[in-house]
């Protein structure tokens, strides 16, 4: 049975509830008002029933994330065992937060996690990275697409950016939690970033035992995949050296010939220092901001390329400011309902973002949720909207749907567990920073990054 989760404040926490400033570093730390009583029971609530996607609605067998869940149980695919290694990954750090926040006990915690790792441990792997697909009852793969049935370096690179932080958790504490930490460091420890390369400065997303290279998909260029370059640099056993990064992912430079404006954003005052992949004039689906950011913290993470923080809260704040505008006239959008990203959508599956083109009248409730970080007032003005004013229409079981739109009349009671995953863990990082904590403690990251010529106020520490 699926738990309605109550309301309960969490009070202990309000004197350190600290929101990440606009120059947030070493030097410079902004911390907010403590947000009200009525606020916080409305946070936790919206944290602890959106966690419960990977718990109460976890696949059973594996404890891994299911790929989507359909509170109308239709499923036209037959997908409903399907499980997914990236949005399982956000799960596991969602994991963390539940412990922390006395969703479930550490006892329950470590109990789930150890079946998680233990299903990683025997799924199909490919040269140490996981499928995007398994079947959750078998760990065979799933082809993600006719030839995408082997590894995918970015869904993997997800889960290893919570494999990292499970140790970083458990890696002092008793027997059987350092005994978990050791399994999930060796598990990341097998991963062949450098098999990937394909004898290039370059990482590919995919290889197939079946169709090998064929997918051809040389990741280059500003997306959700900066984590990725991150971890394959950092890792002892299997790392790339820094040209792959330099010469793959930044493109030689070419990463920085910024996106030429569309329509009302020419006059934004926020603005880009990256290009971002494909048409995204204004910055692509706002996860880009979120999916390498789980763990990596933003704030004062500069190289040559970008200040990281200015770079995501901008995206953040012009998707927020494309909405307030509003140049298609769809119907609900507004300072207290926004946020673009790849969602469910009218038709299908789309990558909404904040351009005249790919704004289509969806809003997806993960874009404004896991922005807490970069846009705290805005992200706040919408959950309370969203909550107290369209309950009946986009809360179910696990907290807000995937996606809505007013403009169509259109609500589906469906979740995906890439857009669940981020609100839990970007909300906690806005209030305490844990996941960011836990992930930049690891000394493999902190090489990684200096390997790179990044800055970060963790690399003084």
């Amino acid at each position: 049975m699926i738990k309605q989760v109550p309301v309960i404040l969490f009070s202990t926490l309000l004197a350190c509830a600290c929101h990440p400033g606009e120059k947030a570093t070493a030097q410079k730390t902004i911390v907010s008002a403590p947000m009200a009583p009525a606020d916080t029971a409305l946070f936790r609530l919206v944290q602890q029933q959106t966690f419960q996607y990977f718990w109460d609605g976890a696949e059973p067998a594996s404890g891994m994330g299911r790929e989507r869940f359909h509170a109308d149980n239709n499923y036209p695919y037959n997908d409903k065992n399907v499980v997914t290694s990236g949005g399982s990954g956000f799960g596991v750090m969602a994991i963390l937060v539940g412990i922390e926040r006395n969703f479930v006990t550490r006892e329950e915690g470590i109990k789930r996690l150890d079946k998680i790792i233990g299903f990683l441990e025997t799924a199909d792997r490919f040269h140490g990275a996981w499928p995007h697909w398994w079947n959750g009852e078998t760990g065979k793969v799933v082809p993600f697409g006719r030839k995408d049935n082997g590894g995918d370096l970015v869904e993997t690179s997800f889960m290893v950016q919570a494999l990292l932080c499970v140790r970083q958790y458990y890696q002092h504490g008793n027997a059987e939690e350092k005994a978990l930490a050791a399994r999930a460091d060796k598990l990341w420890k097998e991963v062949e970033f450098d098999w990937y390369r394909n004898g290039k400065n370059v990482l590919y997303w995919h290889w197939s035992p079946t169709y090998g290279w064929e997918m051809n998909f040389a990741v280059r260029g500003y997306n959700e995949c900066l984590i990725m370059y991150v971890l394959a640099a950092a890792s002892p056993t299997h790392g790339v050296p820094a040209e792959v990064y330099h010469e793959g992912w930044a493109d030689n430079g070419k990463i920085n010939d910024v996106n030429k404006p569309d329509g009302i954003a020419a006059g934004y005052k926020y603005k880009l220092q990256m290009k971002h992949q494909g048409d995204a004039w204004n910055g692509g689906p706002l996860f880009w901001a979120h999916y390498s950011y789980l763990g990596l913290d933003p704030r004062g993470l500069k190289d040559k390329y970008a200040d990281y923080w200015e770079e995501n809260r901008n995206q953040a704040l012009i998707n927020y400011q494309w909405c307030v505008d509003n140049p298609n006239k769809f119907k609900g959008y507004g300072a207290n309902s926004w946020g673009l990203t790849s969602s469910y959508s009218v038709k299908g599956y789309a990558g909404h973002a904040p351009t005249t083109k790919r704004d289509i009248g969806v809003i997806s409730p993960t874009a404004a949720l896991s922005s807490f970080p970069y846009t705290p007032e805005q992200s706040m003005a919408a959950m309370k909207h969203w909550y107290n004013d369209m309950k009946d229409k986009i809360w179910g079981p696990y907290g807000f749907y995937d996606a809505f739109s007013e403009h169509d009349n259109w609500y589906l009671p469906h979740y995906l567990a890439i857009d669940q995953g981020p609100i839990v863990v970007m909300m906690e990082n806005y209030r305490t920073g844990l996941l960011w904590k836990l992930f930049m403690s690891c000394p493999e990251i902190k090489e990684g990054l200096k390997k790179l010529n990044f800055e970060s106020p963790w690399l003084k520490k």
